[in-house]
């Protein structure tokens, strides 16, 4: 069984640098499972490789859809696992980076959940989140499947309207119908952690947010709407670009967006950590400083290698 190198953690914690870094001494190639990277003109506020380091190491998943496409974890799993194969094939080395854990857990264990759906259970579902809004929704959730709910951002709410849909019709949450659909793999994922200090995480995050804004992130988000694109879309539904098309609707004041872009990133990378703290089989390093990455890039391809 072949091995592949995953590289979780929350955001703004190095997982990008550690995986060039590895990338380069390993003749490897990465693989991006991030939710969002994957959409064309979403990049400075998802925190893309930029575009010298995209053409020094092969990577999927980066700008490979437009915002209005649609893309689920199944997707990820499925196309990731042949561009896998195709690598190993290649006599190179496969590395897994991104905190999106929805993607990584479809990946590594599969997630297929075969449950059809209720058209008049789906319409009740969605005038409900119409009448009430997505809090709502997220509520009556945690009342059926505080696990999944655990798991999920209130805004994300086609998730949400899915958990509690599978629980209706089964009487089962839907984390234990992915337990029992786990998939088998041909290769073996080893995975790696980063785990920073709250304090120093959230001060990374903050200056991540400050230097986005110094790059242009409001003028990324005014000419992906002046492109055509609603700001309903899912790609779009995401912590930053949110913010920032209320400012420019008028709702809040642009510090006010920023303050909020800051606070909702600390809450998300809180939940990404929830989600990866569950996962016995991650191996983490502590880090303090991002000049740590290139000690804990060398622990890695040791252990790698001996493992």
């Amino acid at each position: 069984m072949s091995n592949a190198i995953v590289i979780v953690g929350p955001t703004c914690s190095g997982k990008t640098r550690l995986s060039l870094l590895l990338a380069e001494q390993l003749n490897a190639e990465i693989i991006s499972a991030d939710s969002r990277q994957v959409y064309k003109y979403l990049t400075i506020g998802t925190a893309k490789p930029n575009p010298e380091q995209v053409r020094n190491v092969k990577h999927y998943f980066i700008d490979e859809l437009n915002p209005d496409e649609e893309f689920n974890a199944d997707q990820f799993a499925n196309k990731a696992k042949e561009i896998i194969k195709n690598i190993f094939l290649s006599r190179k080395i496969a590395i897994v980076a991104g905190g999106s854990g929805l993607y990584i857990k479809a990946l590594i264990d599969g997630i297929s959940v075969t449950v059809g759906s209720d058209k008049s259970l789906r319409n009740h579902l969605l005038d409900l989140r119409r009448n009430f809004g997505n809090e709502y929704l997220y509520n009556e959730l945690k009342k059926i499947d505080p696990i999944s709910a655990m798991k999920m951002l209130p805004q994300n709410w086609k998730r949400v309207i899915r958990a509690i849909e599978v629980y209706k019709l089964t009487g089962k949450p839907i984390w234990q119908h992915f337990t029992e659909n786990n998939s088998q793999t041909e290769f073996n994922f080893i995975q790696y952690g980063l785990r920073w200090d709250r304090k120093n995480l959230n001060e990374n995050i903050e200056r991540r947010v400050d230097e986005m804004i110094s790059q242009g992130f409001l003028e990324e988000v005014r000419k992906i709407l002046e492109m055509g694109y609603s700001k309903e879309l899912n790609s779009l539904n995401t912590v930053g670009y949110k913010e920032l098309i209320d400012f420019i609707e008028n709702k809040i004041t642009f510090e006010e967006a920023i303050h909020l872009i800051k606070r909702n990133t600390k809450r998300y990378a809180k939940r990404q950590m929830t989600w990866f703290k569950s996962d016995q089989r991650i191996k983490w390093f502590d880090i303090e400083s991002q000049m740590d990455l290139e000690t804990i890039a060398e622990n890695i391809i040791k252990d790698f290698y001996e493992g």
